[in-house]
């Protein structure tokens, strides 16, 4: 599946052609890098346990690829085609989701963005990730963490409501997570 973009300008002010598509496991190492970037720069913004020195854990994002969970940002540069941004979009019920501290928009089907990243090369790829994905499903959740505000900001300025808190479940401490829904249709 590729879905190509609008043309946009990166931060040297080259047009680049975005568009997106599953990632496979020639994408793997990059994925881990770009991952391992985020992990930094949300420490180094006041939030150090969300995803700590291990998320997502590599057989997740195996697992992602495998079940074309795996989506990417991707554009052409000089030439050779970069990642931008990376999340694992999950149709289904979430489990998490199930208890919420607070109500969800509906209850009909959704697809949950899961483990969203940016590389760092241009502006705006996590939000072009989520306009994205509201086009082609119309119903989406997500959650960040409390101390998570670059995410908060962009979920609510991408028109997502504050729907409450859930309780993750794969982990025994700092579960908390916020959560968001916007329901495009």
């Amino acid at each position: 599946m590729t879905h190509t973009t609008r043309v946009q300008s990166d931060a040297a002010g080259k047009a680049t052609n975005r568009r997106f598509r599953h990632a496979t496991m020639r994408d793997f190492p990059q994925m881990q890098r770009i991952y391992a970037r985020a992990r930094a720069l949300m420490a180094a913004n006041g939030n150090p346990t969300q995803w700590g020195t291990q998320f997502p854990r590599e057989s997740v994002v195996l697992d992602d690829i495998a079940k074309q969970r795996a989506m990417l940002l991707v554009d052409e540069y000089d030439g050779q085609e970069r990642i931008l941004a990376q999340f694992a979009l999950c149709p289904g019920e979430d489990p998490t989701y199930l208890n919420i501290d607070g109500a969800w928009l509906d209850n009909n089907t959704y697809v949950t963005i899961h483990r969203i990243a940016s590389a760092g090369l241009v502006r705006h790829a996590a939000r072009d990730c989520i306009k994205w994905a509201l086009k082609h499903y119309g119903n989406v959740r997500a959650d960040t963490h409390p101390n998570n505000k670059a995410m908060q900001h962009v979920l609510e300025s991408a028109g997502f409501a504050r729907c409450g808190l859930i309780q993750l479940l794969d982990r025994p401490t700092d579960t908390t997570r916020i959560a968001y829904q916007r329901h495009e249709w």
